[in-house]
């Protein structure tokens, strides 16, 4: 590593050996980012109030997938924000990049707490309710690598698995404390009082997030991983982009088939299998939320436990058997579901097939950092991730409602999983491959 200056870094990483500074990043990284996911994810808990209110149609199904078409549109920002979040990371740092996208998230979760509906303002509410969604969109896509590669950075050698996890660990807390939320909401207030007023209490909380986080971010001081590459002159001789395509194009394609399979385990399993037990099994509401808050519990214990076990008997030793598992659990758990609907079954069926995906998450995060070399991780996970959220996680819930109205096949959502197990497999068989010839991953570091 070459000497440098490192001058105009800001706050540079002068406490990176203190345990202190590793347990302010573990809890500012972890929280900010449950906060990101809190406000990303109550959209879809109150996605069949949200279609009655703002997306009014001839029918209910209609209205539900405007809705979910309104859900999926911030995906489509997440890929270039993603990336322009990963250059600027790359180029700046993890800590500006954070700070400023927690609170984007802020404003446009706000917006949606304080929106007209469509009875009081017409086509506009729907209009702004999709620019609310764009926002929150621009702000989560570079949520995941960012986040990510401030923890893993931080984290000592032998323990990356196990801070990376927490990366999971906070989007299943950010889940669960919206689930909660929803739960209590849905609960306690009665029909005309949560349509009118109920739903847009956990947006407006929202809104409180962006300066808590925002403090949270900025009393942290850059990786140290990251401090010693802008001192280093081993940079990337192009820009991150060519960089990525001409020298990494094995690790994208394992790292989107990777992404692919955790991400349709979020949003069908975690998002929308609540929906579906509302509208195709005639549950109550507050039964889906309350098995939400308990399955997304689950994921929280279970997540550190993984990602520490990847680091003592490799990431794909604990990856690839937990998705096999996943994929044979969640046709079972679905079959037994429809077989006989009711909220023990349904609390059944999530809390089981969260077992397996603690497994398949907790090493994600750092199996995903390891696959590029620091100038360039941000701006490759960044474009990985969103690229496969985009495709086959934003649009699994409008794909899943309207595969079930066009063939009336209510295991449909299973169908939706098992491609993406496939896929991800493929992902993990292909890391295997390339992982046997190291003089063409001299930039790889997992160590499986």
């Amino acid at each position: 590593m070459g000497a440098g200056s490192g001058a105009g870094l800001e706050n540079p990483a002068l406490k990176d050996s203190t345990s202190t500074m590793r347990r302010r990043v573990l809890v500012a990284s972890t929280l900010g980012n449950a906060f990101e996911w809190f406000d990303y994810a109550i959209f879809g808990m109150f996605a069949p109030i949200i279609s009655k209110l703002f997306f009014p149609a001839s029918n209910e199904l209609n209205s539900m997938l405007l809705t979910f078409a309104t859900f999926a549109v911030a995906f489509a920002m997440r890929p270039l924000s993603g990336v322009l979040f990963g250059l600027y990371a790359d180029r700046l740092g993890r800590k500006r990049a954070l700070t400023l996208m927690i609170i984007m998230m802020a404003i446009g979760t706000g917006l949606i707490g304080l929106l007209p509906t469509y009875a009081a303002i017409g086509i506009a509410a729907p209009v702004l309710m999709v620019v609310a969604r764009l926002i929150q969109g621009i702000s989560v896509g570079g949520e995941f690598s960012n986040a990510t590669a401030m923890l893993v950075e931080y984290s000592p050698e032998n323990r990356r698995g196990y801070y990376g996890s927490f990366q999971m660990v906070s989007q299943a807390l950010g889940f669960t404390v919206g689930a909660l939320l929803a739960y209590l909401a849905t609960t306690y207030a009665s029909p005309t009082s949560l349509e009118s007023w109920g739903w847009r209490i956990p947006f407006i909380l929202g809104i409180l997030i962006g300066p808590f986080g925002y403090w949270l971010r900025s009393n942290i001081d850059e990786t140290p991983e990251f401090h010693r590459y802008l001192q280093s002159k081993q940079k990337p001789a192009n820009t991150p982009l060519a960089e990525l395509f001409t020298r990494y194009p094995r690790e994208l394609v394992v790292g989107f088939c990777i992404v692919v399979m955790g991400t349709v385990a979020y949003y069908v399993m975690l998002l929308y299998i609540p929906i579906y037990a509302v509208r195709q099994l005639g549950m109550p509401m507050s039964g889906a939320q309350l098995s939400s808050v308990l399955t997304t519990a689950l994921i929280v214990v279970f997540c550190p436990l993984a990602g520490s076990l990847s680091d003592r008997i490799g990431r794909r030793a604990v990856v690839l058997p937990a998705t096999i598992i996943y994929a044979i659990v969640v046709w079972v758990a679905v079959h037994h579901l429809l077989a006989e609907p009711s909220l023990g079954r349904l609390i059944l069926a999530q809390m089981a097939t969260s077992l397996a995906m603690a497994f398949i998450w907790g090493p994600t995060p750092v199996l995903l950092m390891e696959l590029f070399p620091v100038g360039i991780r941000s701006t490759g996970v960044g474009l990985i991730y969103n690229v496969g959220v985009a495709i086959f996680g934003g649009l699994a819930p409008f794909a899943i409602t309207w595969l079930i109205a066009l063939t009336g096949d209510k295991m449909s959502p299973v169908y939706y999983v098992a491609i993406s197990a496939v896929i991800g497999v493929l992902g993990l068989l292909l890391l295997q491959e390339r992982r046997a010839d190291p003089a063409s991953v001299s930039d790889s570091v997992e160590r499986a």
